[in-house]
């Protein structure tokens, strides 16, 4: 499961219909809908929220607005309309550096021309739930043995 932290514009069709799938995993293992993926170390910051289901419903809606801004038919009820917009969750530079190399790893072999469009990007944007701090990688990333 990759919940990515940062902004879904960055991701290749493959991957933006992988995170639209794992989000909606994560909102089901959240809402205790499901008995796989339950101690999966991306849900840490999620349920840390003070409103998981909020959070793990504006991650989606963030997801699903680069859907719909790219012709993608994705299921809108599939998650629940904020009343208001949840607190932002803080994310380590760090964690926003590896997940923009691993994306750029994924994209200069998935889709080269979206690397190509990428790969000078020197401040990539995060998804609109969080919000960059200056900070390591996350604890809850699973590190390369």
């Amino acid at each position: 499961m990759r919940l990515w932290s940062l902004h879904p514009r960055y991701l290749d069709p493959q991957g933006l219909v992988a995170l639209w799938r794992e989000a909606l995993l994560a909102r089901a293992v959240l809402r205790e809908q499901t008995r796989g993926y339950r101690h999966h170390p991306q849900l840490d910051r999620f349920r840390a929220h003070a409103a998981p289901l909020a959070a793990i419903d504006a991650y989606l809606a963030a997801v699903f607005a680069e859907a719909s801004a790219r012709g993608y038919a994705f299921d809108r009820s599939k998650f629940a309309a904020a009343t208001k917009p949840p607190t932002r969750i803080a994310v380590g530079q760090g964690q926003l550096e590896l997940e923009w190399a691993h994306l750029l790893r994924k994209l200069a072999v998935r889709h080269p021309a979206l690397h190509a469009q990428w790969r000078d990007e020197t401040a990539p944007q995060c998804h609109p739930l969080f919000r960059a701090r200056p900070g390591p990688v996350e604890p809850w990333e699973r590190q390369p043995e």
